[in-house]
């Protein structure tokens, strides 16, 4: 039962314990003890609204860092991965396997410039970090499952003649 009270969720935060209750076929009380329960258990965290911001008057950029660190002994990534954390900037950070970077970072500032000065302000200088790779989104086609994309926006490239 939680599993699917989860992944309702995770497609649709907005829906009612009741909405939630129809469509799995249990009573709204037990599914809002559920969503109570995980709450407090820190199995939901939170709750989110996608933006496309690509759609507003606002100036936003995105970007992925690749932080490449060397390992404090004793504890791992996790000391420099919950420093990095700590910024307002960053939005989420992930250890990662089978890259060059052992950790990546998503942040967002509202020009080019402000995500370079993150970067080699307050990143770069960390004693534990070694390098550093930035790669900017230039557009986002999908994030969270949502696409930004309508299947009505119309192709307007030039049709190449084979």
């Amino acid at each position: 039962m939680r599993e699917e009270i989860l992944k309702i969720l995770e497609k649709n935060s907005r829906l009612s314990p009741k909405d939630i209750a129809a469509m799995i076929g249990i009573d709204e009380q037990t599914v809002a003890s559920e969503i109570q329960a995980m709450e407090k258990e820190k199995i939901i965290c939170g709750y989110h609204t996608m933006i496309n911001w690509d759609n507003t008057d606002t100036d936003k950029v995105t970007a992925l860092i690749g932080v490449k660190i060397s390992p404090v002994r004793g504890e791992g990534f996790d000391r420099i991965a919950e420093r990095l954390s700590r910024f307002e900037e960053v939005d989420s950070v992930y250890l990662m396997s089978g890259s060059t970077s052992d950790l990546y970072l998503i942040i967002e500032g509202e020009t080019l410039k402000d995500i370079s000065h993150f970067v080699y302000d307050k990143i770069a200088p960390m004693e534990t970090v070694v390098s550093t790779a930035t790669y900017f989104v230039l557009k986002k086609y999908k994030d969270h499952n949502i696409s930004y994309v309508s299947s009505r926006e119309v192709d307007e490239r030039n049709k190449v003649m084979p």
